[in-house]
């Protein structure tokens, strides 16, 4: 074998094969042996077999892009392993540039969805949501679906585009088109099975059931998951592109904006789509059969488009489990919703809803994607590392311990405070809702806003190390969990502090109006 540099073998499962000048003078190792040593007698190199575990040999040169103060390498001409090209390295990031590339998008996400709670609650006395109460089911479901898609999305090619997959036009294009078939595959289906949840969880306690109502939740549902989806998707798709451009880290920046803007859009689409369907109800009752047999016969299209990438084809096969749980989860707090807002004395919960439920879910994505990109830049799913432990962690090492991840998300969790208190103030301003803003209301609210993203953080974790552990991706399995998780327990929390400052009789607070 020749000893010239440019002559390497690759890397194999437990080993690498190098020519011992590479060997001698790569920067990663010490020089161990005299280069004499290793001459053959025509003075031709000799090879050597470097044995090492996958995770020694990726990390050396993985430590400088994933540890904060870790030194970053400047020999981008090494030659002593076949690396490929490296991106740039997403997290080499402290406390303060965690917090000032998150703030910007965490706040237009959290306007976003203060903006969809005033929709929520002046579309609340419509008459489609007064005689079809089981809208309301579909609220947190729809968005919630939303939040998962959108942000499932923006995860996938969030760490696509930090590990060098979205480097080429033909890669870009390959992710886009599949990606894109891929959600409105997901939409579509999950939006048909939404509208059957609402029709249920809306017949059981009361026992009745009208199919014209049945078929215009599921027009309805079907629809809006579909136009927002395509609308949402081309969004979140400029906006990776842009922030890669830009030298900014996709993981911060694309699951907020795709939560702020999918809860915006995706409830004023429900809103205009399930009131206009509703006029038609008693003259054209064929026109909502149609629109659901319109959208429903565009599955096979997408079907196809899906199967022939690559990326999605295992996503569009086994990525069903986590966005049906997630849509039944949300579907749960939904039905809290309608409880709560149906009555008059928790009718200003309504605009409170979206919110909490939205800076919940967009701050547990981000986490979520960041922990998702960490563990890919280590290796593959299912792969033993020292960065995915399969063990519960403890709160401590969650929030307290000196890795990145911890950081961000103590970074996280500090911006719940100073973010409602800009949402609250600019709902009350807005003279939205039917709450005054006292001294108590404000307290039990950032308690339970608190206690949802301290649950959600933990459990973000947890969940994203177990499903490394157990060869699933997180990108496409852990984020709809924790957002539906997010619609659960902030809606029942919000619930909860309403009906005890109303047992309370914090009658400044106008709960009761």
């Amino acid at each position: 074998m020749s000893s010239k540099p440019e002559q390497k073998e690759t890397h194999q499962a437990n080993g690498a094969v190098l020519p011992i000048v590479d060997c001698l003078t790569s920067p990663d190792r010490g020089q161990l042996v005299e280069p004499s040593d290793f001459l053959g007698p025509d003075g031709d190199g000799v090879e050597v077999v470097v044995l090492e575990s996958r995770a020694n040999a990726k990390g050396v040169r993985e430590e400088d892009a994933l540890l904060e103060n870790g030194s970053q390498s400047n020999e981008s001409d090494d030659t002593s392993t076949d690396r490929g090209p490296e991106p740039a390295s997403p997290l080499k990031e402290t406390s303060f540039s965690i917090g000032l590339q998150v703030l910007f998008p965490f706040l237009l996400a959290g306007f976003g969805t203060v903006a969809a709670g005033m929709v929520l609650d002046i579309v609340q006395h419509w008459d489609v949501f007064k005689y079809v109460t089981e809208v309301f089911i579909l609220v947190p479901a729809l968005l919630g679906l939303k939040g998962n898609l959108e942000m499932t999305l923006a995860s996938r090619l969030s760490t696509a585009a930090n590990i060098g997959q979205m480097d080429t036009p033909k890669e870009l294009w390959r992710m886009i088109t599949g990606n894109m078939a891929l959600i409105q595959v997901q939409a579509t289906v999950v939006g048909f099975l939404a509208s059957i949840a609402a029709v249920i969880f809306g017949w059981i306690p009361d026992g009745h059931f009208s199919i014209d109502h049945a078929v215009l939740l599921c027009a309805s549902s079907v629809a809006t998951a579909f136009i927002a989806s395509l609308v949402l998707g081309m969004i979140m798709i400029g906006v990776i592109i842009g922030s890669r451009k830009m030298g900014i880290n996709p993981d911060n920046v694309a699951t907020p904006i795709a939560a702020s803007l999918g809860d915006l859009i995706t409830l004023a689409l429900l809103s205009g789509i399930s009131w206009g369907l509703y006029k038609e109800l008693e003259s054209k009752a064929y026109v909502n059969p149609l629109v659901c047999a319109f959208f429903i016969a565009l599955l096979p299209i997408w079907i196809i488009i899906a199967k022939k990438n690559a990326a999605t084809r295992e996503v569009l096969y086994s990525g069903w489990e986590p966005v049906i749980i997630a849509m039944a989860i949300s579907s749960v707090g939904g039905l809290i919703l309608d409880r709560t807002v149906s009555d008059p004395n928790f009718a200003g919960m309504a605009v409170f809803t979206p919110v909490i439920n939205g800076v919940g879910g967009n701050l547990v994505a981000v986490q979520a994607s960041r922990i998702s990109t960490y563990l890919h830049m280590s290796g593959m799913p299912g792969e033993s590392s020292e960065t995915a432990p399969r063990k519960c962690p403890s709160p401590c090492s969650t929030f307290f311990s000196s890795d990145v991840n911890s950081r961000s998300a103590r970074v996280l969790f500090l911006l719940v405070v100073p973010g409602h208190l800009v949402f609250l103030y600019t709902i009350s301003s807005m003279q939205g809702g039917h709450t005054t803003l006292t001294l108590i209301f404000i307290v039990f609210y950032m308690t339970a806003a608190l206690l949802q993203v301290l649950i959600l953080l933990y459990i973000a974790d947890w969940m994203v190390h177990w499903m490394w552990g157990r060869d699933l991706d997180p990108d496409n399995f852990s984020i709809p969990y924790l957002t539906a998780l997010g619609d659960l327990i902030g809606t029942g929390l919000l619930a909860l502090s309403f009906h005890v400052l109303w047992l309370i009789g914090d009658r400044d607070s106008d709960v009761g109006d």
